[in-house]
């Protein structure tokens, strides 16, 4: 295993090299007012298909930019999330987000590969039965769909390919270097970037992080389960007091329930943060209020809680399904190792996971859920491909600032805390209360206050 991801490791180091050396300054084309984003141009960006050419094509992308080109900072390349998110439609709604950003810098946002108005990935099982989830499991009949559906381009959407685009758009832009600013998969793709071009970021904004360096524990999404019991635990300690154990009662709910019922109620705790990060709203449906009657024995609010929250259908155009399967699953270390495994491994290295998993691991889950939810599941299925890179564990040397909220569980606030630990000139700023994407959806003002500060 070790040999093969320094293998993997040098590989992708002389893709990134070759690739930034081979991409041609090609301008923006056929601009145009966006619409109903004034102050804003749209454009196109065509990149190859493979930046390693071994491919043949090109791909064009939209781009979004501010009007304002004699902006005293620079340019902001603000990259959104999923991976499936679009980014040109989004720029009016985070610039009026972050005002006093927005005098300083040129925002530029781009529909990244598979992604978008001109360019989503269309999937139909994984779209109607997963949508934006990636914690639920599609069946295998619409997981294979969608493979058969890219055939042989089901490698070439992974971060190193846009990592490649990120920079062609600089070079159309003309700038030397500008401020990478990502949230959730988009702190990926940033940190990716400044891993991959240290010399072209001024700043690195990482909001909601998702590490940059992967191993099979982030893709068994440990964090993601443990950090559930914290989460839940410090809600309850908010007045009035809940007076018993949420994250016991989550422990007693899973344990009666199937497996493919823990891995619904842990989707659904996931998507509630958005609704409610107090997790304690009636108006929401009272999420800890619902585990306690379900260890009751009444599920009837729970169960409607997952009614509600139930995943899928999202439309395509705002979010891909495809390209988010296509892009982890190249993308991420799992119990079997990397894209490239062969498929006769994946199977044998679940269950043999699962038997060895402890229980502490997984609290107040269960190893059977960890090992049967999406990372897991769909990827064992994916075709093999040629695996992206998964570079060394520490960031450059540039400033960087990191914005968590210490009530998210889509990306857990301990993993905001393993990227700063590999940050040597990083700064961690958790926001109490906040659930996920501070610059998105921030109830108060602090996460963004410090972003403003440092950016000054």
């Amino acid at each position: 295993m070790r040999l093969k991801f320094l293998l993997v490791t040098a590989l992708a180091a002389s893709f990134v090299t070759a690739g930034a050396a081979s991409a041609a300054p090609n301008p923006l084309e056929n601009a145009h007012p966006c619409a109903g984003q004034p102050g804003f141009t749209c454009a196109t960006l065509k990149v190859p298909l493979d930046h390693t050419g071994r491919v043949p094509g090109t791909l064009d992308l939209q781009v979004a930019t501010g009007d304002n080109t004699d902006a005293p900072k620079g340019v902001l390349l603000f990259l959104t999330g999923g991976p499936g998110q679009p980014g040109a439609s989004a720029i009016k709604g985070i610039t009026s987000r972050l005002p006093e950003v927005a005098k300083d810098y040129r925002f530029a946002m781009i529909d990244q590969r598979g992604t978008g108005e001109f360019g989503a990935i269309r999937c139909p099982g994984l779209q109607a039965q997963v949508g934006s989830s990636d914690i639920i499991t599609a069946t295998p009949e619409a997981i294979d769909e969608c493979s058969g559906l890219l055939g042989k381009t089901a490698g070439l959407y992974n971060t190193d390919q846009n990592v490649a685009d990120f920079d062609q758009l600089r070079q159309a832009l003309g700038v030397p270097k500008m401020v990478v600013d990502g949230v959730s998969y988009g702190s990926f793709s940033a940190a990716r970037y400044a891993i991959a071009h240290p010399d072209r970021v001024s700043k690195v904004v990482l909001d909601s992080v998702l590490p940059h360096h992967q191993s099979a524990a982030d893709t068994l999404y440990l964090k993601g389960l443990q950090a559930q019991a914290r989460v839940l635990r410090d809600a309850c300690t908010v007045a009035p007091a809940c007076g018993f154990d949420p994250a016991d009662d989550l422990a007693a709910v899973v344990r009666n329930s199937s497996t493919a019922d823990g891995v619904r109620i842990f989707d659904m705790i996931v998507s509630y943060e958005f609704e409610d990060p107090t997790y304690r709203s009636a108006d929401a449906g009272d999420l800890i209020g619902s585990l306690h009657q379900a260890r009751g024995g009444d599920r009837s609010k729970l169960d409607a809680l997952l009614a509600a929250f139930k995943p899928g259908g999202d439309n395509v155009l705002r979010y891909s399904a495809g390209l988010h399967a296509a892009t982890v699953c190249t993308d991420l270390r799992f119990p079997w190792g990397d894209a490239g495994s062969p498929s006769w491994l994946r199977q044998p290295s679940i269950g043999l996971t699962e038997h060895l998993l402890p229980a502490h691991a997984t609290w107040p889950y269960t190893a059977r859920v960890a090992v049967n939810q999406y990372f897991v599941q769909t990827c064992a299925r994916w075709p093999r491909v040629r695996p992206a890179s998964n570079p060394a564990a520490e960031l450059p040397n540039v400033p960087v600032l990191l914005l968590n909220g210490d009530r998210d569980l889509s990306t857990p606030l301990e993993w905001a805390q393993q990227e700063a630990a590999a940050a040597p000139t990083g700064k961690l700023v958790v926001v109490p209360g906040a659930s996920h994407s501070i610059q998105n959806r921030e109830r108060g003002h602090a996460g963004r206050d410090a972003l403003i500060d440092f950016l000054r």
